[in-house]
């Protein structure tokens, strides 16, 4: 959302997310427009009646990969595109000729406009918010005027929920950058000198500190999570958020670098304070549904840290930054405070026990990612 890209770049998304949907069903499960999907009560949804679930910027990284891992469960799914541009350059393929009812539908929806949302969430039991601003000529990606953009579309989407009759749950994409800016005066308050601080799902990046670095993406996630629990309290609404870690996997230069981008803006002091993480677009996609899951009983809530990996070692970020097309940034900062064995000290730890603990009751603990 709020990308522009060349028409050579969405044709290739949409190829790539035609093949993808052909392998996740078996057949071309598609369907041109809004659908019309029968309204279900949550007793529905618990005897199996209740699949019809939303995806915001579902030709997104991540959304691509939230779409794939829903079909693998049998859900039927709504993409809601916020540019025509999107949906055009997916009929160019020629798909909905052939696609069987029932599977996917799109519909236009904008994230300025609540009626659009809660029309297009209408009749689906769960919203998966997957949606970001970007902006495709500035240097980091994202500006602070997009930062306030944000917070107001994460409280229009839950507005659009909780009007939608039929919608029960939303699940929230976030980001670890929404966790993991803190001032050090707050960080060392009361802490035995070398103690490690843990940053969990009760951690929280510091507004003014992002202002002062303009740190604006990790500004605009803070302020649009937590706009999005405000909206959200005291309303008929489950809402659960997860915050993923600098998302990778195949074709993430090609298909993510504005975000990407965005996201490593002050990324060397992060690695130096072992908070630089990374994790695979599939295993966040395979979180977040899982999350919407475990809410149906209860056992979901609150917010829940995705990562794989954190970046420590100077190959490591070597490595990212050939990815990504650096310049050598991250690897002089990978290198400095080095122990002989190539790791380094650190006196913070990412947790994700309690994203940890969900995927191993629900899948048991059959991804290591998380264990």
């Amino acid at each position: 959302m709020g990308v522009i890209r060349s028409t050579e770049s969405l044709k290739a998304e949409a190829e790539e997310f035609r093949q993808m949907l052909l392998q996740g069903t078996g057949t071309s499960p598609w369907k041109g427009g809004p659908a019309g999907a029968g309204r279900q009560s949550e007793g529905d949804e618990a005897a199996g009646g209740g699949r019809m679930v939303c995806v915001t910027s579902a030709v997104s990284f991540l959304g691509f990969a939230i779409v794939h891992s829903l079909f693998a469960r049998g859900y039927s799914v709504r993409l809601a595109l916020e540019t025509q541009e999107e949906l055009d350059k997916l009929r160019e393929l020629q798909m909905f000729e052939e696609m069987e009812e029932g599977c996917v539908s799109t519909v236009m929806a904008s994230v300025a406009d609540v009626d659009s949302l809660s029309q297009a969430f209408d009749g689906c039991v769960g919203v998966f918010h997957t949606s970001s601003f970007a902006d495709p000529v500035g240097v980091s990606g994202y500006t602070k005027h997009m930062a306030d953009l944000e917070a107001k579309a994460a409280e229009r989407v839950i507005e659009a929920c909780v009007r939608a009759p039929s919608v029960r749950k939303c699940v929230f994409t976030s980001s670890l950058l929404a966790c993991v800016w803190r001032r050090s005066a707050e960080l060392n308050s009361g802490r035995r000198p070398n103690a490690v601080v843990v940053v969990d799902e009760n951690s929280w990046s510091d507004e003014g500190l992002c202002r002062d670095k303009k740190l604006w993406l990790t500004l605009g996630k803070t302020m649009a999570e937590k706009a999005a629990w405000r909206a959200a309290r005291g309303r008929n609404l489950k809402l659960v958020t997860v915050c993923p870690a600098l998302l990778t996997g195949p074709g993430f230069r090609r298909r993510n670098s504005t975000a990407s981008i965005a996201y490593l803006k002050g990324a060397e002091e992060l690695l130096q304070k072992g908070l630089l993480a990374t994790v695979d677009v599939d295993k966040a996609a395979e979180a977040h549904v899982s999350v919407y899951e475990a809410m149906s009983n209860g056992g979901a809530c609150g917010r829940y840290l995705c990562f794989g990996h954190v970046v420590q070692r100077v190959e490591e970020a070597a490595e990212l930054e050939r990815q990504l097309g650096m310049q050598g940034r991250l690897t002089a900062a990978a290198g400095a405070g080095d122990r002989e064995d190539g790791s380094r000290p650190c006196l913070f730890e990412l947790s994700k026990r309690k994203l940890c603990r969900l995927m191993c009751s629900v899948r048991r603990c059959t991804y290591d990612v998380y264990v």
